[in-house]
């Protein structure tokens, strides 16, 4: 059985999306015109990573339950010194 490519992975193909006129031309002035499809592409991915992480976090606190807000904060301190 044949798997999809993963996220940045496989051939690159022109896909059709909607998007309100300020925000193209705010995409424009960021990237340039050639540009785009590399900036929406990071974008997706970053998405995509942000998603799965929650997805991850909710299964954690499901089998474990929610995170110890003092605790976190107590680790947080550590790290930073």
């Amino acid at each position: 059985m044949a798997t999809s490519p993963a996220p940045g992975e496989g051939p690159v193909r022109p896909v059709s999306v909607s998007l309100h006129e300020g925000t193209i031309a705010a995409l424009k002035a960021r990237t340039g015109k050639r540009g785009m499809s590399a900036y929406v592409e990071a974008l997706i991915q970053r998405q995509l990573e942000r998603d799965r992480l929650r997805e991850l976090i909710e299964d954690a606190e499901a089998e474990h339950g929610p995170v110890d807000q003092a605790a976190a904060e107590a680790k947080r301190a550590v790290l930073r010194g």
